[in-house]
């Protein structure tokens, strides 16, 4: 029996290479795809520490994942071996209601491939044909690689209503929140803030399309960020000091709901984008005066895949504009630690060429 390599992951501190058995051929309706490329995402690093609230340890990561179909079972359609792919890692059950709606990313079974079940950080996988998309040509790996990240706040983006003329402000300038500023550029909106207590995080915000990055921890935030919306093109005449339509929190911790509720015009959208680690405050009292909206957003559905694809093959974001480091699958323990570092933004992990 052939073996490959597949990522183990115990804790933050022992992270290996274990030897496992090479995927038997797809069943029906089953796809074997051969690795390529898989991104680090901030739920990876949240459960190796062993402070993600729906991830136990241990587990075998990989759910940002490029590949190339090498197999396609009985009844597959639309694919065919040597096909580039990406995952979109939602398995549900396709029965529940939700399922029926079409709201599948709230599957009332929902796992994800690659936090709840082994996943693609491997040599080789097998999933249901249904849970890949075709990269398009002239899409390089790296770029594909960013579609799965890109799909979550595009669905948060849409949740909020974010239309043309909308004000907007990111909490956080991370991985998901820089994506998140340039999903709420592309649906329209005039005004995007975001904000971030590292310097060099900010920078990175403007230089990516933001109208003004501003520090997390300053006392005054809330009134310069009301400042910076009023010169920021947000309606005729400017804001006049109102505050934003959306605040999208890609923090979620405990002084970031508080911050959202204060940046929000009266009648706006707190989306909670971010996995918190736990229980938080929500200012109840804002959020009935105010008639504010707090929503959460769970990942996507394939309607905010095929866009975020369609985003990245019309050239809103060039791959190096995130993508700051690729690691060998053997340095998976190095590319975690990296990806935690404030100089990285998105680290892949390079299976094969």
């Amino acid at each position: 029996m052939s073996m490959m390599r597949r990522i183990l992951v115990n804790s933050a501190d022992d992270i290996r290479v274990e030897r496992v058995p090479f995927p038997e051929a797809p069943g029906e309706g089953q796809v074997l795809v051969h690795s390529r490329l898989v991104g680090i995402c901030g739920s990876d690093t949240h459960a190796a520490a062993g402070r993600h609230p729906f991830i136990r340890l241990p587990y075998r990561p990989g759910h940002e994942v490029v590949g190339v179909v090498g197999a396609i079972g009985q009844g597959v359609t639309g694919l065919s071996p040597g096909d580039r792919v990406v995952v979109e890692p939602n398995l549900v059950c396709g029965r529940c209601r939700q399922c029926r709606e079409g709201r599948y990313n709230i599957c009332r079974e929902l796992a994800v491939f690659g936090c709840q079940t082994p996943g693609g950080m491997a040599d080789a996988f097998t999933i249901a044909a249904d849970r890949l998309h075709p990269v398009p040509d002239g899409m390089s790996d790296e770029l594909a690689a960013l579609v799965e990240p890109l799909a979550t706040p595009v669905r948060a983006v849409r949740r909020a209503g974010i239309g043309p003329g909308s004000r907007v402000v990111v909490l956080g300038a991370g991985p998901i929140g820089l994506l998140t500023m340039v999903a709420a550029r592309a649906a329209g909106a005039a005004t995007v803030l975001v904000t971030d207590v590292l310097a060099g995080k900010r920078e990175r915000a403007v230089r990516l399309g933001a109208d003004a990055a501003l520090d997390a921890a300053d006392p005054g935030l809330v009134d310069a960020a009301r400042d910076a919306m009023r010169g920021g093109g947000g309606g005729e005449g400017g804001m006049g000091g109102e505050g934003a339509d959306a605040v999208f929190d890609c923090v979620a911790v405990r002084s970031s709901m508080a911050q959202a509720a204060e940046l929000l015009d009266k009648g706006g959208t707190v989306v909670v984008v971010g996995v918190p680690h736990g229980p938080t405050d929500v200012p109840l009292h804002l959020v009935q005066d105010r008639e504010i909206a707090v929503l959460g957003s769970l990942m996507y559905v394939r309607e905010d895949v095929l866009r975020a694809i369609r985003l990245l093959a019309d050239g809103v974001l060039r791959a190096n504009e995130l993508v700051t480091a690729v690691f060998p699958l053997e340095q998976a323990s190095e590319a975690y630690a990296a990806s935690i570092r404030p100089d990285q933004v998105k680290v892949l992990i390079r299976i094969a060429e």
